[in-house]
């Protein structure tokens, strides 16, 4: 979908750049206007160099650009028929009463005027400005057309004073643009669980078996997972990365702990995605005390941990069952066999040893695999792009 972002003349102008990359993280095709004043804060090539696209910045061509031609001259038009919607911030005072009063002065201004789609301003601006009953009688007769206002934050303001007149939360403009397109509800209702992270197997108190992964692809489906309006369960091993947002997180260790945690919860959940890289093996017994060095050499008893996929697999009911296969060769075959073996819904495979698709990666390349027998290559991608694919996937397995 594809949106223009108004930008005008205020010090939260630089915060608009913030605004463009968390949109994009949605998916949108985000088009950049800049009112006059909003170019003395941030410059147009800053959002050309976000976007890829031509910053809009005037109605008319600057002197020595490109004559101005049927195509340039109604601009505003051809925008304005093409977004899917028009989102305005930080959107001023002086915006905010250009808007009320139909004065189209500037591009800004006209495709306001001329645009069908739905609207929002996130308004930033000195508290007294924003309690002016002008600025409030502005609002009034926005909101009766339909436009949604984000109200600001409260707090600390550029200009010294506190106060309302804060730009809100990037989070909180871009949750609002998602309500409004309709986007970010098609797992509401539903709680997914997620496994991420690796796990570890004590050897003594200061040594343990692990593995190489980050926890990156089951972070990114958890964060996905809630956007899109489900309750998320993340149980996660041992990792660096920042809790995401309104999910509930469940630290473990262990594989053991893991599983436990893993089925208690399963119950509740109506998708299951083990992205987790869970030890095959633990030592059969650790050691109360440090290992010392010896002469010879030291062998180490190993057993099979549980095996957690497998386990929901034989107990999955109406879940959709999604599982993680990191392979360094065969990897279509042993895919399938895991997808066979396990009793899984989906298997999402990668060869670990490809350029971007290993540990520790922020893209991966995968191939997913269903019961039916459809194989779906997917490329490099992002890893919260490629969360977004498992999950649309997903819900083709519940229709």
């Amino acid at each position: 979908m594809k949106i223009a972002l108004g930008v005008s003349g205020g010090v939260a102008a630089y915060k608009a750049a913030e605004l463009v990359r968390r949109l994009q993280q949605e998916k949108l095709d985000v088009q950049v206007v800049m009112t006059r004043a909003a170019q003395e804060f941030v410059t147009p090539l800053t959002f050309a160099a976000l976007t890829g696209q031509k910053v809009i910045t005037d109605l008319f061509s600057a002197a020595g650009a490109a004559p101005a031609n049927v195509e340039s001259a109604i601009e505003h038009i051809a925008v304005a028929q093409r977004i899917d919607l028009l989102l305005v911030a930080p959107a001023t005072a002086d915006i905010l009463g250009k808007f009320a009063h139909g004065i189209a002065e500037d591009f800004l201004g006209t495709l306001y005027l001329a645009t069908k789609a739905p609207v929002v301003v996130a308004p930033a601006m000195n508290v007294n400005m924003w309690d002016h009953p002008a600025t409030q009688e502005n609002l009034k007769a926005l909101r009766g057309r339909g436009v949604h206002v984000i109200d600001p934050d409260e707090g600390y303001l550029a200009c010294g004073m506190t106060g309302a007149g804060r730009l809100a939360a990037t989070e909180t403009i871009a949750k609002k643009v998602c309500d409004v397109l309709g986007l970010g509800h098609d797992f509401a209702g539903q709680t997914v669980l997620v496994s991420a992270g690796p796990t570890c197997e004590d050897i003594d108190p200061v040594r343990f078996l692990t593995n190489r992964s980050s926890g990156k692809m089951g972070y990114a489906l958890a964060e996905a997972a809630h956007r899109r309006g489900a309750h998320v369960v993340l149980v996660s091993g041992p990792t660096e990365l920042k809790i995401p947002e309104g999910v509930d997180w469940v630290p473990v260790r262990a594989t053991e702990q893991m599983r436990r945690a893993v089925l208690e919860r399963a119950r509740e959940a109506n998708v299951a995605i083990m992205a987790a890289a869970v030890s095959d093996y633990r030592p059969t017994s650790a050691q109360d005390t440090k290992i010392k060095r010896g002469e010879g050499r030291f062998t180490l008893e190993l057993e099979p941990t549980p095996d957690i996929l497998a386990e929901l697999g034989r107990d999955k009911a109406s879940r959709v069952l999604v599982g993680f296969a990191a392979e360094t060769d065969r990897v279509a075959e042993n895919a399938r066999g895991k997808l066979s073996r396990k009793g899984a819904d989906m298997i999402v495979a990668n060869d670990v040893t490809q350029e971007g698709a290993g540990f520790d990666t922020d893209t991966n390349i995968v191939t997913v695999y269903l019961r039916d027998g459809r194989e779906i290559p997917l490329p490099k991608m992002s890893k919260l792009d490629l969360a977004n694919r498992i999950l649309d996937q997903v819900l083709e397995i519940q229709k």
